[in-house]
């Protein structure tokens, strides 16, 4: 996974600023507006209003401990190479970074640049930066990769309740396992696994390209993992926060199905969720309609009733993806100028 860090506040202009509302206000318009009368979503659409308020807003409630906690480890993470970010930094930094990362997509290349950006501005060297953010990565999709394991076979096996597809379980689980395992393997290797391949380094051809940008992916993951583990060796209560950014999130749905009347066991709203998440790899803004589409369809593989699932999930996406990404165009906004302001 490689990632660019400009090296000057004009990297990021003040003036993107503008076309980062308009790609919101125009995502919204289009998930809100047109999908539903496209797809035929008349009666759900009604039922969006008629949701259980209490629920609601205890999605709500889950959603601002989720953000919390990928706050709290973002900080943990980061503030060691610049003491200066301090929680007010890292809330703006955090909002507007899964704003870009959730609005752009494309696997949250957007989010990436963007941090990089910002904690670069910060005096942190580019590659302390790129191993730091490596490592906030690893520890958060750690997370995600064993909560499709432990879903996937808990499922599988009858220790959580629900049906258990094997195509939405068994075939997730494996992803996750084989991911794990790669990430553990390439802490293995050694760091200057590109150099070694010297042979290699003046050769043009499609293959020899094709090695050297996996190898250089492969330590640099090497290296964030292996930051991960130092950081999770010093067992503070801060690095939960990656535990909390998705349990919170996945509670927000639950609670939004709730809102709808559908009662869907705790281990089906996980597999769903993050077997919808995967859809944030597609370059759609922000995954519009394919998040969406994934979530709703795989509750519907599981049974949960169609009307309820789609009402449930839509609602679960206005809470977790246009508050917080209004909420980060701002401290985008906020960035751009401080950078501005820095370099007069």
């Amino acid at each position: 996974m490689a990632m660019t860090t400009p090296g000057s506040p004009a990297g990021l202009p003040r003036r993107r600023a503008v076309p980062a509302v308009l790609l919101a206000l125009l995502a919204l318009g289009v998930l809100y507006v047109v999908v539903p009368r496209i797809a035929g979503f008349d009666d759900t659409w009604r039922r969006l209003s008629r949701g259980d308020p209490w629920w609601l807003l205890i999605a709500l409630a889950f959603e601002l401990g989720s953000f919390s906690g990928y706050v709290a480890l973002f900080r943990h993470v980061f503030a060691p190479e610049a003491p200066q970010i301090g929680w007010r930094a890292s809330w703006r930094i955090s909002l507007a970074g899964v704003a870009a990362s959730r609005l752009l997509a494309a696997g949250g290349a957007g989010g990436i640049v963007l941090t990089g950006w910002a904690l670069h501005r910060t005096g942190m060297a580019a590659q302390r930066v790129v191993a730091r953010v490596t490592a906030f990565l690893v520890l958060l999709y750690a997370v995600y990769m064993a909560a499709l394991v432990l879903a996937g076979a808990g499922l599988r096996s009858g220790l959580l309740a629900g049906p258990a597809p094997v195509s939405l379980t068994v075939v997730p689980a494996l992803f996750g396992a084989i991911v794990i395992a790669v990430a553990l393997l390439a802490m293995r290797l050694p760091p200057d696994l590109e150099r070694r391949l010297g042979a290699l380094a003046h050769d043009e051809r499609r293959a020899a390209r094709v090695v050297r940008a996996l190898a250089r992916g492969l330590a640099l993951l090497g290296e964030g993992v292996r930051v991960a583990f130092e950081l999770l060796r010093g067992r503070d209560p801060a690095l939960l926060g990656a535990v909390a950014w998705w349990a919170f999130d996945v509670g927000a749905l639950w609670a939004c199905l709730h809102a709808f009347g559908a009662h869907v066991p705790g281990g089906v709203v996980t597999m769903a969720y993050f077997v919808g998440m995967t859809a944030n790899l597609l370059p759609v803004p922000g995954g519009v309609g394919a998040v969406e589409g994934g979530m709703i369809g795989a509750l519907v593989a599981f049974g949960a009733p169609a009307g309820t699932a789609i009402a449930g999930v839509l609602a679960y996406r206005a809470l977790a993806l246009w508050l917080p990404a209004l909420a980060g165009v701002v401290a985008y906004v906020q960035l751009v100028r401080a950078a501005a302001h820095d370099a007069r």
